[in-house]
């Protein structure tokens, strides 16, 4: 089992959220958002576009590449990227989510090479829109930029 790979900085000025950023034109993102917050009884994510200044100061924060073809998620002083990413939130939702931790066994560059794969080819795959999403009103407050 690989661990996954941490970028940690310090301060963070959201060290008690756990933040999903995602590519706000990507129609796979948006679903995968959208996946997310529909199984997120507990309200555990919040959510930020890649695109938003909020993305762009965590990308910075966190000294990741600005075209990183990932959803990123911020927990505490960490952030992961790529295949650690839909693993460590599938634990996180629990229930028959919770099989995501076999995941761990692949190895790393294994996972990421076909994450990599997919999030190269996403435009082409599943397409994009001209506008980040706007989240429904009730999600709205899980929503930070």
């Amino acid at each position: 089992m690989t661990a996954p790979k941490e970028h940690i900085i310090t301060p963070n000025p959201f060290i008690d959220k756990e933040i999903l950023l995602f590519d706000g034109v990507c129609n796979l993102c948006h679903g995968f958002v959208q996946f997310v917050i529909t199984r997120d009884a507990k309200a555990v994510y919040s959510f930020a576009s890649l695109q938003s200044d909020l993305g762009q100061q965590l990308l910075q924060q966190f000294q990741l590449e600005e075209d990183l073809k990932s959803v990123i998620l911020i927990s505490g002083n960490k952030a992961y990227t790529k295949s650690d990413v839909p693993l460590m939130v599938g634990q996180t939702l629990g229930g028959v989510w919770s099989i995501a931790r076999l995941g761990w066994i692949i190895p790393k560059f294994l996972r990421d090479a076909v994450y990599s794969l997919i999030a190269n080819n996403r435009y082409k795959l599943f397409g994009k829109t001209e506008a980040c999403m706007l989240p429904r009103p009730e999600w709205k407050k899980r929503f930070l930029a």
